[in-house]
């Protein structure tokens, strides 16, 4: 559905444009003046599917440490099932959208639904052997690159075919309906229940009972969740719990800001059309699609911290090369060791993360996780932008890549187990 975003804000009929879309229009409006963004169709599509993206990613905020909460009380596969059923009815409401309104209600509901994604990996985190867990987040990543590359190219295969219609958008929404159905029968019929019977409801403040510690940043920060049952994790173990959720959200801050300005410097400085910039995407797609199932998934439990810190360094040079790059060449060599590092960081970090807590608090600790990640990917595009524009794009990709220094300190902080 990516490549019907843009289309839908510039060039859609009135009658699509609510008061609803003048607000958020608005919005872009007063963003796009205080940071000095070109007054330009391509720059304001960007700014407009950047501020539905961070509103989604709030709601998966939101929704992925109450969704994974309540799988630990009531198991994986219902929630599995019930998250399914409601992104169908997102794309539902995406096909039959006349108005503005009704496709932002659409995100709405397929943002809190998308908390299921933490559930998948409680599915891997439920698996008692450390290697099994770590090649399964390495296919959960390879299934997201495959997908975000494939995915935007059926989409924009869809768009074309029904591009001079006004309903040109049911397409990719029929199809992701189709595709969700799919997935529906297969957890239905093939995936077995991973939470064992006798730990569901077992812990002390399971479920939604502690909203609190679900909802509030400083409590997801601190894990304040896992904390609360009659056999919380040692002090050790909640110390590197809290050191990696810290690691994981300034990662995917920086790297998601870094990610959404991609656009602005290869619209401005290359002058990429669409189409390029969707050669670029896959280019990058099928790069981590490789390096995921070839290399991470090898990727031995006691080297994975290693590899995380490798990965991260890898990257400074990889937005160097990308924030200076005045020539194909070294804009895509950037682009392949952004490639690498992106395939490597979130699979790896997640592999670690899974380990911690008892099996009543899988879904709870990687729901929470997943949480981090959304508020980062919510937050890391304005500021990320706000810099790119009011500083330059040389001067955003130096700071940025800077800063990458305070996830590789932060991973300093962590104590190791007298079993490693």
């Amino acid at each position: 559905g990516i490549p019907c975003i843009p289309k839908l804000f510039t060039s859609h009929t009135e009658s699509f444009r609510d008061g609803v879309y003048q607000s958020l229009q608005s919005i872009v409006d007063w963003f796009r003046e205080i940071v000095g963004v070109p007054m330009e169709t391509k720059y304001n599509s960007v700014l407009f599917g950047g501020l539905i993206g961070s509103l989604y990613s709030l709601l998966q905020f939101l929704s992925s440490p109450v969704i994974g909460a309540a799988s630990d009380k009531h198991g994986r596969r219902p929630l599995l099932l019930l998250t399914t059923v409601g992104l169908i009815f997102s794309y539902i409401l995406w096909a039959v959208s006349h108005s503005f309104s009704i496709f932002l209600m659409s995100r709405v509901v397929g943002g809190l639904c998308k908390g299921n994604v933490s559930l998948c990996t409680a599915v891997v985190a439920d698996l008692p052997c450390p290697k099994a867990r770590s090649k399964g987040m390495a296919m959960i990543g390879v299934a997201f690159s495959l997908g975000f590359t494939l995915g935007p190219i059926m989409g924009a295969y869809f768009v074309l075919k029904l591009v001079d219609t006004e309903l040109f958008y049911q397409g990719p929404a029929l199809l992701a309906v189709f595709f969700s159905i799919a997935d529906l029968l297969f957890i239905f019929l093939m995936l077995p229940e991973t939470l064992h019977k006798d730990s569901k409801g077992s812990s002390v403040s399971s479920g939604v009972q502690e909203v609190g510690d679900l909802l509030s940043p400083v409590s997801l920060f601190n894990f304040s969740a896992v904390t609360r049952t009659k056999e919380p994790p040692s002090r050790q173990r909640m110390h590197n719990l809290k050191v990696m959720g810290w690691v994981y959200f300034t990662y995917l801050f920086l790297f998601s800001g870094l990610e959404f300005t991609l656009s602005f410097l290869t619209h401005q400085r290359f002058k990429f059309s669409s189409m390029q910039q969707g050669k670029m995407f896959f280019f990058i797609g099928i790069t981590m699609a490789a390096f995921q199932g070839g290399y991470a998934r090898r990727i031995q439990p006691g080297r994975q911290i290693q590899t995380v810190r490798m990965a991260i360094i890898v990257l400074i040079p990889a937005f160097l090369l990308i924030g200076f790059a005045q020539n194909l060449a070294v804009l895509y060599s950037g682009l392949f060791l952004y490639s690498f590092a992106a395939a490597i960081v979130v699979p790896c970090l997640s592999a670690q993360v899974s380990g911690h807590g008892e099996y009543i608090q899988k879904g709870t600790v990687m729901g929470i996780l997943r949480s981090l990640g959304a508020l980062a990917r919510a937050l890391g595009p304005i500021v990320a932008s706000s810099v790119y524009w009011l500083a330059g794009a040389e001067m955003c990709f130096i700071i940025s890549s800077v800063l990458f220094i305070a996830p590789l300190l932060l991973l300093s902080r962590l104590e190791r187990h007298k079993e490693d």
